[in-house]
């Protein structure tokens, strides 16, 4: 299995950028679009464990956050072949302490790339 191809790891990392562009701009659309439309979806977070597409798609349109700004560090994306990914960061907001730590599990679909899994949790300073 090759890791890292270099046009996979394109594709996964522009698909990222799509779902941080979204996620800032409270694009519940295209966040919809970026998570595989499934039951099996998972995503735990500090709002607790959330299981299928439409309970993520309901978290989601049922909170009015706005627009808001993080800054991203130390992002790695890895691609296993041509259909896996799995993608980490840290970020930091403006007036927090805090480091947030989010994880994403990225398949390929007939539709393209989606999340299939994610981890989002808050550490203190």
């Amino acid at each position: 299995m090759e890791i890292n191809i270099p046009e996979i790891l394109e594709e996964v990392t522009a698909a990222f950028m799509a779902y941080e562009k979204a996620l800032l701009a409270n694009d519940v659309d295209v966040i919809d679009e970026l998570f595989w439309n499934d039951e099996k979806t998972l995503r735990y977070g500090p709002n607790g464990t959330i299981v299928s597409h439409a309970a993520l798609s309901a978290f989601r349109r049922g909170r009015d956050i706005g627009s808001w700004e993080r800054t991203l560090k130390d992002t790695y994306i890895v691609t296993f072949g041509r259909d896996f990914a799995v993608a980490n960061t840290e970020s930091t907001r403006p007036g927090s302490d805090g480091i947030s730590r989010q994880s994403q599990t990225w398949a390929r679909m007939p539709e393209g790339w989606r999340i299939v899994s994610a981890h989002v949790s808050d550490q203190p300073k």
